[in-house]
């Protein structure tokens, strides 16, 4: 049966076996990452709470470069509480899930293409088909981004900020895994504007010179979406989120074309 002949409810069984599979690879995934407890939270999750995290090594190694003073930014440990008994349970099996599903997501989008493909016209598919795959590559880049950069600067300002040496910050499990879950996974999700952009400009949508012209408009509609995707709410995360979105509504300028 050709595509356009089926009826509504035949597309709505394709969707259904498109969620099924795309569960399935969720599911893959996540027999292989919870059993490995020790090393997903210990090596990656709580990384970033001390000075050995890549990132300080690395701002250390430049303050030494520079000749300043590297005790500041070398001396960083957080240590979480919990404080809720079935916390630390449900905190296994969230982050597990989540890593699975940022695992997935290439499956997941071939799963939509095969979806969409049939009523697309030819000229449009070698276009989106790269589009999907690009979408594919940024979503990881989004996520490191996210895991090496976002979340450590923002850990770090967050957790040694203090309105006076006498309150003590106790960082909650729930509060530091809410923040590091939200913030990994929306840089993901924030980072495929490119490949939107490139998918609407094959097809037609939106062009160069339409990105170049609203360029003023869309710079403050990226600082609105930071400050709404931002948990903590505070400038330094804002600025953290926000102009990586600019730098990429500028790389999706670079990336898209003007019509004939």
């Amino acid at each position: 049966m050709k595509k356009e002949d089926l009826t509504f409810w035949d597309h709505l069984d394709e969707l259904r076996g498109v969620l099924f599979r795309s569960a399935l690879s969720v599911l893959f995934f996540l027999v292989i990452i919870f059993p490995s407890k020790s090393f997903l939270f210990d090596k990656i999750i709580f990384a970033p709470t001390s000075e050995d995290f890549i990132l300080f090594k690395w701002f250390n190694s430049l303050s030494q470069m520079v000749g300043l003073s590297s005790q500041e930014i070398s001396h960083f440990r957080i240590e979480l509480i919990n404080i809720e008994l079935p916390s630390q349970f449900f905190t296994h099996i969230n982050v597990s899930i989540l890593l699975s599903l940022i695992l997935s997501v290439p499956y997941i989008l071939y799963q939509v293409w095969t979806f969409i493909k049939p009523g697309l016209y030819e000229k449009e598919r070698d276009s989106i088909k790269r589009g999907f795959a690009f979408a594919s590559i940024l979503f990881f880049i989004g996520v490191l981004v996210g895991y090496f950069f976002v979340f450590p600067l923002t850990l770090r300002f967050l957790a040694t900020y203090q309105v006076s040496s006498k309150v003590v910050n106790q960082i909650s499990l729930r509060s530091y895994i809410a923040m590091f879950s939200w913030l990994i996974f929306i840089m993901g999700v924030v980072f495929e504007l490119p490949a939107l952009a490139l998918i609407l400009s094959r097809m037609g949508v939106v062009s160069k010179t339409t990105l170049k012209r609203y360029r003023r408009y869309a710079f403050l509609a990226l600082m609105i979406l930071s400050a709404v995707i931002t948990p903590s709410g505070d400038a330094f995360t804002l600025m953290i989120v926000g102009i990586p979105l600019y730098l990429l509504y500028e790389f999706s300028i670079l990336i898209c074309r003007d019509f004939n």
